[in-house]
């Protein structure tokens, strides 16, 4: 027997207002993505450590030219309202007092990815570069790399770069600011 199944897809207003009327919740580690709610894996303790290198680095390298938010909620579309690891975002704070970040806020998107690599490449990547995301790094935990994603083109990036141990990426918006992926993975 067959039994069609009808999905209900919730734009990123209706989901925003389901957060602020508590019906979701921090505890519930949810994010919207192309219109479904998706439950978000739980770090794990190999997560924990680059990411604390990594915010280290980051507000130490931009200092008060970008602002540096860690797992902030991004208005990314009329579907899609996903949580990234970290945000770079161009450096007025009071912009982000009364409004949730959104695409052409963004200077550089970074997901560290231990057991999120998959969702991170084949569903957040096509979300992002369609959405005009202009750089996109994935943290692969597991391989110790950085992919660097620049240039949207369609649901893809024009340029990617695979940064493995002994070598170093810099932020297309701080060119100056290296982060060696040795210092990430120590």
């Amino acid at each position: 027997m067959s039994v069609d199944v009808v999905r209900r897809r919730f734009t990123t207003e209706e989901y925003l207002q389901m957060v602020q009327a508590g019906i979701l919740n921090e505890d519930d580690r949810v994010e919207l993505l192309d219109g479904d709610i998706v439950k978000m894996t739980p770090p794990g303790p190999d997560h924990n450590a680059p990411t604390g290198i990594l915010n280290r680095l980051l507000v130490l390298g931009v200092g008060s030219r970008a602002v540096v938010m860690p797992g902030p909620t991004l208005r990314l579309s009329n579907r899609s309202a996903p949580e990234p690891d970290f945000v770079l975002l161009r450096p007025d704070p009071r912009n982000y007092r009364d409004r949730y970040a959104e695409p052409g806020d963004v200077l550089l998107l970074i997901e560290i990815s231990d057991s999120s690599l998959r969702r991170d490449r084949e569903l957040k990547l096509p979300l992002y570069a369609a959405s005009g995301i202009q750089e996109y790094w994935i943290v692969d935990v597991e391989n110790e790399t950085i992919e660097a994603y620049k240039d949207p083109a369609g649901s893809g990036y024009a340029s990617v770069r695979h940064c493995r141990r002994g070598e170093s990426v810099s932020p297309s918006a701080f060119p100056n600011l290296r982060i060696a992926v040795d210092d990430i993975f120590a």
